[in-house]
């Protein structure tokens, strides 16, 4: 194996793996409500930004990352009661819309709060890099990919094992049944959203120390989120995992072996590929309803 493919290895599995949280994000709102949520990517970026915020005046990151998870959250709850719910029976492309609208308020709001500036998280135990067969590897890099694995395994134990999580996928798999049952769907919703920008914002914390962040830093992580969540199978948890990783591995491996312009063409070429020739997805169920 050589160090050049290794180090790709490593680069792709990093960014895969907040492609992946930024996917379940969407597949987690998606199935609650079968709202395709395009202000993902804010999330991600909310998230960030408040850290570096919160850091800036003097916390220590292990209080400013969880100030900053929990402000995201109230975003998330807020976006899903002031703009989700009072629309549902829309259709889905007004809801759509809506949630593109959003992203652009979001965005807007955060341009004026913290300015158009990139801005930079330290990381969080040094930069000193690991060298492995010639390859490096930053401490940060290991950062992701631990917190990704330990939030897949939160969500398999939330999902599991709780009564919030059970609801969840009761309303996934008929919202009528489990409101018939005494499940307060619209609470589950809500639930959702805030489910969804906790992911958004622990991917967007740890990986600022590596890619920084911004205002605008949004946008492309979550088409790429959404890109995963599709080519794994809307809805579809495992296979958002699946496919954020299988999306970092072809930015990663096209921009080392072809060009660095191809870099942020290759999730939109997946997509693509996906709609046209596996509209259900790797890990979907064919006929699954589509937007």
């Amino acid at each position: 194996m050589s160090s050049a493919f290794l180090q790709y290895l490593f680069s792709g599995l990093t960014i895969g793996s907040i492609y992946a949280l930024a996917g379940l994000g969407f597949s987690i709102i998606y199935n609650a409500s079968r709202v395709i949520n395009f202000a993902q990517g804010e999330f991600i970026m909310i998230g960030a930004m408040a850290t570096v915020s919160l850091t800036g005046l003097g916390l220590p990151l292990l209080a400013a990352a969880p100030l900053a998870v929990a402000a995201t959250v109230l975003v998330g709850v807020a976006v899903a009661k002031f703009a989700i719910t009072p629309a549902r029976g829309a259709s889905p492309v007004t809801l759509i819309i809506i949630t593109i609208g959003i992203s652009v308020f979001l965005r807007g709001a955060a341009q004026a709060l913290w300015g158009k500036g990139f801005h930079v998280l330290p990381p969080f135990s040094g930069d000193a890099p690991f060298v492995v067969l010639g390859a490096v590897l930053l401490p940060q890099s290991l950062w992701v990919l631990g917190t990704t694995l330990v939030v897949i395994a939160g969500l398999g134990w939330f999902f599991g094992r709780t009564l919030h999580g059970k609801a969840m996928l009761a309303t996934s798999c008929n919202p009528l049944a489990a409101q018939l049952v005494g499940i307060r769907v619209s609470g589950v919703v809500l639930g959702a959203f805030g489910l969804a920008a906790l992911l958004g914002a622990v991917g967007g914390i740890v990986m600022a120390p590596i890619t920084f962040t911004s205002a605008d830093a949004g946008i492309m992580l979550g088409l790429k989120g959404f890109s995963a969540a599709v080519l794994g199978g809307l809805g579809n948890g495992a296979g958002a995992v699946l496919g954020g990783l299988i999306v970092g591995m072809a930015e990663a491996m096209s921009a080392g072996y072809l060009s660095s312009s191809y870099k942020e063409a290759t999730a939109f070429a997946i997509i693509l590929f996906v709609l046209l020739f596996m509209p259900q997805g790797l890990l979907g169920r064919a006929g699954t309803e589509r937007v």
